[in-house]
């Protein structure tokens, strides 16, 4: 099985964008903020890179609100996490704990299910 890598490249005039390492075909993703899918999300392939594939998720006016906002891109119908997003609005980060500790909880999960990954590999 090919290891899906999701890379972000940059944030640009409201739309995340990023390159997925996926092989011959692209998932499909989902982004999600507070549990709620966005739409418009679009993957392309990258012109002349077999296996690569341009990833946009526009970020809607409507979602920002002060505070921090965490968007999960996943494999849609799985629970893996390809990548991550925040953003911060209203507020300075470096005054923000809250930053620190979302990304914190995101890192907890990636390695919870890491390690549950490997557990079932290693008994079975």
């Amino acid at each position: 099985m090919i290891e899906k890598r999701l890379t972000k490249t940059r944030i640009r005039a409201g739309i995340w964008e990023g390159v997925l390492s996926a092989g011959d075909s692209p998932p499909k993703l989902e982004v999600l903020l507070l549990e709620q899918p966005l739409s418009g999300v679009t993957v392309d392939p990258v012109a002349g890179r077999s296996g690569e594939w341009a990833v946009r998720v526009p970020i809607p006016a409507e979602v920002l609100s002060e505070g921090v906002q965490t968007f999960l891109i996943r494999e849609a119908g799985t629970t893996e996490t390809l990548a991550h997003f925040t953003i911060i609005t209203g507020v300075a980060m470096e005054d923000d704990m809250r930053a620190e500790v979302d990304l914190l909880r995101q890192e907890l999960d990636m390695l919870k299910r890491a390690f549950r990954r490997h557990c079932l590999e290693t008994m079975g």
